[in-house]
């Protein structure tokens, strides 16, 4: 199994786990699969640097090889970016949640069993 082929097989796993929780009806369980696609995002940014190992990031006089430090710089950034986003989503769902009672998505309440006035 090479390197690219499990760094490709992990960018795949976040991506399908990220859409398969951002498509549900719980607002926490959609702020969890939107962090997974930015974690997904962020390692797809990383990989497209080329992979290389054992190689400094910055380039120096008599060095044939390197790693190239844009990539990194762009997954600092996005991960500050995505930390501000998700503390703003997360105060946004708890907010709505406070005020409807319910932490579904589309705002209705979930039924529980027992039907109001059936006098049970």
């Amino acid at each position: 199994m090479t390197y690219e082929f499990l760094v490709a097989s992990s960018i795949g796993v976040l991506v399908a786990g990220g859409i398969y929780l951002a498509l549900r009806a719980r607002t926490f369980q959609v702020v969890l699969g939107l962090t997974l696609i930015s974690y997904a995002v962020n390692l797809f940014l990383f990989a497209s640097g080329r992979l290389v190992l054992n190689r400094p990031p910055i380039w120096e006089k008599g060095l044939s090889d390197y790693t190239d430090p844009l990539p990194q710089a762009l997954v600092l950034t996005a991960i500050v970016i995505t930390f501000g986003m998700t503390a703003f989503v997360v105060i946004l769902s708890l907010r709505s949640f406070l005020e409807t009672g319910s932490d579904h998505v589309d705002g209705d309440a979930v039924p529980t069993g027992d039907v109001e006035g059936s006098g049970e």
